[in-house]
C-alpha cells in the first residue's frame, strides 16, 4: 500500500488546493487557535461540493479532551448532520481526568455511526503511559488510524519515540498516521519503521499561517512527490 497524505482543510479553497497538489484524504475541523474543533455543518457541506476526496470531520467542541454526557450528545447529533452534509469518517479522541483513554466515552460516540471509519486525534499524545493507551486503543470499534507526534509539543520531539513504536509493532504501525509539526525531514526514518500514513497542517500554508494563507498546491505537491519517492523505493 501505497503512503496517504491527510491534509487540514478549513476551507472549499484548501479543499481544492489540496486535490490538485495530490493530497489523499482531509481532515475538516476549525478554529486552529485551540487546536481543532468542530467544523460548522456548511462548511463541510461546501468542502463537499468542491472535492471528491474522502473527508474526516472533527468531533471536538472545546479546547479539552475530556466530554461529558453533555457533549456526547451534541455530538452524536452533530455527527449525523456531517454524514448528511457528505462526510465520510471523524477524528476524535476523550482521556479521563487521569489522563487515560477513556474508552467508555469514546466507545459511547462511535457507537452511533458504527460502520463510518474514525481517526483517533493527538489527545494520545497527552496520555501518561502510551502502551497502556495504544493497548485500549485496540479495543475501539471503527478506529483504524491514530494521528500522533510523539509528544505534545510535536513530531521533532516524539520522533525517535514514534519510530520505536511503530519498528516494535506492526500493528501500531498500520494505523500510525504521523502529524503535529511534521517537516520532510522526518520522513525517511518514520517510513523505515512502517509508517505509511501522514498529516499536515501549516507545512503546506505560506508562512505556516491559518489565517492568512489557504492551502497551496504547490506545497501539497511537493510533499505528494517526498512520499512517492519514498514508496517508490520501498
Amino acid at each position: 500500500m501505497g503512503s496517504l497524505l491527510e491534509i487540514i482543510a478549513l476551507h472549499p479553497a484548501d479543499a481544492e488546493a489540496a486535490q490538485e497538489g495530490g493530497a489523499d484524504r482531509l481532515e475538516l475541523c476549525a478554529s486552529m487557535e485551540a487546536d481543532g474543533l468542530c467544523p460548522s455543518v456548511s462548511t463541510v457541506s461546501a468542502i463537499r461540493r468542491a472535492t471528491d476526496l474522502p473527508l474526516r470531520v472533527m468531533l471536538r467542541l472545546e479546547n479539552s479532551f475530556t466530554a461529558n454526557g453533555a457533549d456526547l450528545n451534541r455530538l452524536t447529533a452533530m455527527a449525523q448532520s456531517f454524514l448528511a452534509a457528505g462526510a465520510d469518517g471523524f477524528v476524535l479522541g476523550f482521556l479521563t481526568p487521569d489522563n487515560q483513554v477513556d474508552v467508555e466515552s469514546v466507545s459511547a460516540l462511535v457507537s452511533t455511526f458504527a460502520g463510518t471509519p474514525w481517526t483517533f486525534h493527538r489527545a494520545i499524545d497527552a496520555v501518561l503511559d502510551q502502551q497502556q493507551a495504544w493497548r485500549a486503543l485496540r479495543t475501539l470499534p471503527g478506529l483504524d488510524c491514530v494521528l500522533t507526534a510523539g509528544s505534545s509539543i510535536g513530531v521533532s520531539h516524539g520522533l525517535d519515540d514514534l519510530c520505536k513504536l511503530a519498528k516494535e509493532d506492526a500493528a501500531v504501525a498500520g494505523v500510525m498516521m504521523a502529524g503535529g509539526g511534521l517537516q520532510p525531514e522526518h520522513v525517511p526514518w518514520l517510513y523505515q519503521s512502517g509508517v505509511r500514513r501522514f498529516h499536515v497542517g501549516t507545512s503546506v500554508r505560506q508562512d505556516g499561517s491559518w489565517t492568512k494563507a489557504y492551502v497551496n498546491s504547490r506545497f501539497v505537491r511537493s510533499w505528494r512527490t517526498l512520499l512517492d519517492a519514498q514508496d517508490a523505493r520501498e
